[in-house]
């Protein structure tokens, strides 16, 4: 592979040239350079297989490097040298050592290879199904309420309003199971959604079975009270102290009260994630202090086996779920493969590379790009649940986090010592191979977003040129020896874009023009609609990455995006 350092005024009318035969045009800021040559030629234009992988150097100066992608060739024998043939010349700029950079195996995915997309195909297969399925009870829960007499009760003041109440307590019940389900870990969901979409889903749901809840309480209490709203606090009490299960109701209900209100935006800002994620599980019991006496006392519970042997399955299935997959797997895999920090390697101001060790490593089941929930066993706060994505392919023998300092708890990382006992709950996330179903992909990162891209860009089958990078960040980049091993070793293209974002609306840095968003990127990358499109950095950088794919025709089941923002 030939890595060719070019001036700006070359690389600017060669990008320009590109652009204009694809009839969209490109800023003349947008890139820059011109060819030198090797030492002793005279330069000239570049030709058309070198490809760009630098709109500048990662620190900075005002340079563009090419890469030629490298051609393998098939040979029977001996080749005798070429008589024209000279050796490499070295360009004016060292190269970074990379010596170490790959030195762990390959794993075998990661030789090119055909790309048949059925693992995405079976995900929408699934996400299809579990909609479906979510209807059906939704309506069978409203037949058996209709079934019950429920419409005709509506007829009444006093009987209407504990009908209704009858309704939403049992849509209430339906949707506080669902939202178990949801965050319950279960492979199928986890594999079909991810869980940054399965915890906005979560959210959804929540939220609705809430306001169902209460529209339950208050409906039913003034049924009770035959209409009369001045009667409502008496037959409240009433009902809380005489009625089989409802003291429970009731503090089920604060509980899940508390997790409602610290999950409103304006309170989440103000709570560390590990805070907030420690309140939040009092949502588990609360749903299982709610649920109880509509079990026991319910009509629509006891009067059909049918109903009856539904709903005590579905709660079944929702603690069976917890029980096994966020709480038995977990405990399993820890203890199984055992995992300690090997070494914490600082990388930048602020970031740190954490290295672990472990027993069977290999059965795992990790994938580049997926992500765990790491608590380090090093003092106070190991309670609290920290989710990092791998920042290289898993090679079965360790694993490696990439973290910045977010003063979230990601400070204490840098003072982790070796032989520190690890728990890891995971891995999760739907940022791997899974989600592929094209031979070409981009990789869209902001600052330390470039962690699980940088894995996918390790074990992700490809051929030379097929995927690229574009990489933006304020002042220096991470992995920029590592990126630079895998655009010689692989045919990687990386972009790198320094600077702080141009505009508000923008999700590019300053000093790529004037071009908009979508000019640009589909400048850079032409064939951008044909490819799988990875995205991974700050919550509102990828929501302006995602409305310039659609913008350039990507369609949304191809942009792959994980956020930790849930």
């Amino acid at each position: 592979m030939i890595v060719r350092s070019l001036d700006r005024d070359h690389a600017r009318r060669q990008l320009a040239s590109q652009a204009s035969a694809r009839t969209t045009p490109v800023s003349p800021g947008a890139v820059s350079g011109r060819c030198r040559g090797r030492r002793g030629g005279a330069g000239g234009p570049c030709t058309a297989d070198v490809q760009p992988i630098c709109c500048c150097d990662p620190a900075g100066a005002a340079t563009v490097l090419l890469v030629e992608p490298h051609r393998p060739r098939r040979h029977r024998g001996r080749r005798a040298a070429h008589p024209r043939r000279r050796p490499h010349a070295r360009t004016h700029r060292r190269e970074p050592d990379v010596s170490a950079v790959l030195s762990w195996p390959r794993p075998a995915g990661r030789v090119p290879g055909r790309v048949d997309g059925q693992a995405a195909r079976t995900d929408a297969v699934v996400r299809t199904g579990a909609v479906v399925l979510l209807w059906c009870a939704l309506l069978l829960v409203s037949y058996w309420w209709a079934a019950g007499g429920g419409v005709q009760d509506l007829s009444g003041t006093a009987g209407g309003l504990t009908s209704a109440g009858r309704l939403t307590g049992l849509l209430a019940s339906l949707l506080l199971l669902v939202q178990v389900l949801l965050m319950a870990r279960l492979p199928v969901l986890e594999r079909a959604y991810g869980q940054d979409r399965l915890a906005r889903h979560h959210r959804i749901v929540g939220l609705v079975s809430f306001d169902l809840l209460l529209a339950h309480l208050v409906l039913i209490t003034w049924g009770y009270a035959d209409g009369a709203l001045s009667r409502t606090p008496a037959t409240l009490w009433e009902l809380t102290v005489d009625y089989p299960g409802m003291l429970l109701a009731v503090a089920g209900t604060a509980c899940l009260v508390m997790v409602v209100v610290t999950s409103v935006r304006a309170a989440r800002r103000r709570l560390r994630y590990e805070s907030w994620h420690l309140l939040h599980l009092y949502a588990y019991l609360g749903v299982g202090l709610a649920l109880p006496h509509q079990l026991w006392t319910g009509q629509e519970f006891l009067d059909s086996r049918a109903a009856t042997v539904f709903w005590w399955g579905l709660w079944a299935a929702s603690a069976g779920a917890v029980l096994v997959w966020r709480l038995g797997l977990p405990v399993w895999r820890n203890a199984r493969h055992r995992l300690r920090v090997a070494a914490v390697v600082p990388e930048d101001d602020g970031v740190v590379s954490v290295h672990l060790t472990g027993r069977r490593l290999d059965r795992l089941s990790a994938s580049a790009g997926q992500f765990f929930t790491w608590r380090f066993l090093a003092g106070p706060g190991w309670t609290r649940g920290h989710p990092y994505s791998l920042s290289a392919a898993p090679d079965g023998r360790s694993l490696r986090i990439t973290v910045k300092d977010l003063g979230d708890g990601s400070r204490a990382l840098g003072a982790v010592r070796p032989g520190t006992r690890v728990l890891a709950e995971g891995p999760y996330g739907r940022l791997s191979a899974r989600a592929r179903s094209r031979p070409k992909v981009a990789f869209l990162a902001a600052g330390v977003g470039v962690t699980p891209l940088r894995a996918l860009a390790e074990e992700l089958p490809y051929a030379p040129g097929d995927a690229v990078l574009l990489y933006r960040f304020r002042d220096r980049p991470l992995f920029a020896d590592e990126l630079t091993a895998l655009a010689r070793q692989r045919g990687l293209q990386v972009l790198w874009l320094p600077g702080p974002r141009r505009a508000p609306d923008s999700w590019l840095g300053a000093g790529v023009g004037d071009a908009d968003d979508r000019t640009l990127l589909t400048a850079w990358v032409p064939d951008l609609a044909d490819r799988d499109v990875y995205v991974c950095g700050p919550e509102a950088w990828a929501d302006e990455v995602r409305r310039t794919t659609s913008a350039a025709g990507v369609p949304a089941d191809r942009v792959h995006v994980e956020s930790f923002g849930w």
